[in-house]
């Protein structure tokens, strides 16, 4: 194992010292255009509308309410990590953080998840330059392998998008890079703060004009003790490109390395509340290691006709420690290792027609993709005691059980899109997609306690759809526009989730399995409308409506045995709302407020064990019917932005997050005692100031007034207070600052960094 190691790190060197070369040896002039690589820049005029990157859609043909963002925004708000800007300004978007650290965050999006834990439902595609990062062994995200200060800027598309293929339920995240075309220069920033946070991060990118070439390279450190105890971060990311164009062709070579270890610790109980910096047990930790290359080109074949494709290897290994503390008894509890060692693969190719049809304005993209992901997963439990509020093995080592399984995924998809112009005014597209995933399981699951001992994990599983869309947009001028549409998606059971399927042999995620039953697809049908608009050119607006039904859902059922359960087809659920959203720049005020209202329900009846739930039967079972509320989910968000140039060299920003009530991971049939988790309301504040044109200071002052809240909840039992049923709640950061400076030279100067694109 430590042989395997240390090859996983000389290779990831090798590839380092590569990209290091490239940004050397390059030259920092100024190059050739191409309108294919429209996404690579800071100025949003187009939407990604297909996974692979091309040159786009105008929003105002897109039938649907896309939410765009820039680098500029990103970094003006220093922004941690992406899912904490998705937070603080995109609509219909709160985050939960149930183990306390700020690289693992849950991200919903109406009412559905991106998560990176392993055993949560996902329903959010999220895509890296064409490449789907959603980890194989289970869709989860790891927000921690996206290094902020690479993104050029964000789409993020609602609905069941079929063009963007599994796991599409609620929308999709396309993040495209920086290029040095676009951002020639260096950057280096240096900053710290609360909580021993330290961190430096640089950016450098230039272009060879002569020779067509240009390089962009980024990278992070960043470690921080934590708020909590047994919290820390320790980050280092890095990122390089590589491009070569001219006026028809595009060609990038880019290359992704991250070594990142993250402490976390669980939620805690509300009799102990009052001191939130406690860990409940530990330890907790993950760590991810990750190398990926992608190679992605497009070429005009004619001045209409455009060929675009990608391929891709990503290696990610996670190591995971967990400890599972049942009670005070003595050997009663487990401490858990998994090793989950992924390899994923692939690419696609499109092509996009930009000729008229009959006459009128037309773009016909169609596309395949192949993507393939073989993961080896190992996991060994043995017995532990609490001593204090530390997980100890006892000694001799004790054996509480191991898995060890063998998952490969091949995903399949064909796909087109037409977005034909009946005038200037009115657009329909047709979109469609069908999807093949296979899914291939091999391995045992070993189990003192169960009886027989031992588990098959092997099994196939097949799964295939074709997922329709429609859409219209009506701009009768360049004030106001109206949209409308129709899609459908899918997602395939996960290998983590078939792995342990089995009611009779529950399993304790994310670290056992144990048997092997087939599960149903989900589906997702939504519906949305919408109209969108401008007070003035540097002033809009948008309002719109969406519901999304899903059939065969799956979640996690709980058992009666604490900490364990199995997944299951639920029937149907279903995610409603309505979005509103307002932006613009008045002079020197730059001001943005985005309103989402979800309302997620259950739409079929269905048992669940949940034995802390006060409502639960003899049995430790609670009846869940059709119109509870899904927990997890704030029903309202309201999202406030405001930034001021208060000289040229000085400006201020503020965001406000505010959040309703949600109900705790436990209560699916809302009448545990403990009632929802409350909801809450936080100001953050930023500011800049520009001592010259290389030098700038920044500060960032977090929960200003300094807020109890809590953005999770889940009941349990608390082994410290007598096996007593509570609600646990994972509290949000105190009131934290950062003091930070930053050295450029030979970047793009803009007249503002508070412009909104």
């Amino acid at each position: 194992m430590q042989h395997q190691k240390t090859q996983y790190q000389l290779k990831q060197l090798n590839i380092a010292l590569l990209a290091a070369f490239a940004a050397i040896v390059l030259p920092q002039q100024a190059g050739a255009e191409n309108k294919a690589e429209v996404l690579e820049t800071q100025t949003i005029e187009v939407v990604g509308t297909t996974p692979l990157p091309s040159i786009g859609t105008p929003i105002n043909q897109v039938p649907s309410n896309v939410q765009t963002s820039s680098s500029k925004q990103i970094e003006q708000q220093q922004s941690l990590d992406l899912s904490e800007y998705l937070d603080n300004n995109l609509g219909s978007v709160n985050t939960s953080n149930s183990v306390a650290n700020p690289y693992q965050a849950d991200v919903q999006f109406r009412g559905f998840t991106a998560s990176p834990l392993l055993g949560t439902p996902q329903g959010l595609s999220v895509y890296m330059d064409g490449v789907r990062v959603n980890e194989p062994f289970g869709d989860i995200v790891n927000w921690d392998l996206i290094p902020a200060n690479a993104i050029a800027n964000i789409n993020l598309i609602p609905g069941s998008n079929p063009l963007f293929g599994l796991n599409t339920l609620g929308g999709a995240l396309a993040v495209h890079t920086k290029s040095g075309a676009e951002f020639p220069g260096f950057k280096a920033t240096a900053y710290v703060g609360s909580w021993a946070r330290r961190a430096f991060e640089f950016e450098a990118g230039g272009e060879d004009k002569e020779k067509n070439i240009d390089y962009f390279v980024a990278g992070n450190v960043f470690k921080e003790n934590g708020w909590r105890e047994h919290s820390s971060s320790d980050v280092k990311q890095i990122f390089g490109k590589v491009g070569w164009q001219n006026d028809t062709s595009d060609l990038d070579l880019s290359v992704a390395l991250a070594d990142n270890l993250m402490e976390g610790t669980q939620a805690v109980p509300l009799s102990a509340l009052n001191e939130p910096a406690k860990a409940y047990t530990y330890p907790d930790s993950i760590g991810n290691q990750l190398a990926m290359i992608a190679l992605k080109g497009s070429h005009f074949l004619t001045d209409d006709k455009l060929v675009a494709g990608n391929v891709y290897y990503r290696k990610n290994r996670t190591s995971g420690f967990n400890s599972n503390a049942n009670s005070l008894t003595a050997a009663d509890s487990s401490n858990i290792t998994t090793d989950t060692d992924q390899d994923g693969y692939g690419g696609a190719f499109q092509l996009t027609l930009l000729n008229d049809l009959a006459g009128h304005k037309n773009q016909f993209t169609a596309g395949a993709s192949a993507d393939f992901g073989r993961t080896d997963f190992t996991s060994d439990s043995v017995i532990a005691s609490v001593v204090g509020h530390e997980t100890v093995n006892d000694s001799p080592l004790t054996s509480n059980g191991t898995v060890r399984l063998n998952a490969k995924n091949d995903y399949y998809g064909l796909y087109a899109t037409d977005t034909f112009s009946f005038t200037d005014q009115w657009h329909m597209t047709l979109s469609g997609r069908y999807n093949v995933a296979k899914i291939k399981l091999s391995g045992v699951s070993s189990d003192p306690n169960l009886v027989p001992v031992d588990s098959d994990l092997s099994g196939n599983h097949r799964y295939s759809r074709f997922n329709p869309a429609i859409g219209f947009n009506y701009n009768p001028n360049k004030t106001i526009g109206f949209y409308g549409g129709y899609n459908e998606g899918m997602r395939a059971a996960t290998p983590v989730e078939l792995s342990c399927a089995d009611e009779n042999r529950p399993c304790a995620l994310p670290n056992a399995f144990a048997a092997d039953p087939n599960l149903e697809k989900v589906i997702a049908k939504t519906w949305e409308g919408g109209v969108r608009g401008k007070f003035s050119d540097t002033f809009g607006w948008n309002a719109g409506a969406y519901t999304t039904e899903n059939s065969n859902d799956i979640q996690f059922i709980a058992s009666n045995a604490t900490g364990f359960g199995f997944f299951q087809n639920v029937g149907q659920t279903r995610r409603r709302g309505l979005e509103l959203g307002l932006n613009g720049k008045f002079d020197a005020l730059t001001l943005a407020a985005n309103y989402g209202y979800v309302d997620a329900t259950y739409q079929s009846d269905f048992v669940v064990g949940s034995p802390a739930n006060s409502s639960a039967d003899g049995t430790g079972q609670i009846q869940v019917s059709k119109g509870n509320r899904l927990p997890g989910i704030a029903r309202q968000t309201l999202k406030l932005r405001a930034a001021y140039d208060l000289t040229p060299s000085w400006n201020v920003g503020t965001n406000v997050v505010m959040a309703s009530g949600q109900y705790a991971r436990g209560d699916e049939n809302n009448q545990d005692v403990n009632g929802k988790v409350p909801g809450y309301a936080v100001m953050n504040l930023d500011t800049h100031y520009s001592i010259n044109n290389n030098w700038k200071l920044f500060a960032k002052v977090n929960n200003v007034f300094d807020n109890d809240y809590a953005t999770f909840g889940v009941l349990g039992n608390n082994i410290f207070n007598g096996l007593a049923a509570e609600q646990f709640r994972s509290p949000a950061a105190p009131r934290a600052a950062w003091v930070g400076v930053t050295y450029e030279f030979g970047t793009k100067k803009s007249a503002s960094a508070l412009d909104a694109d």
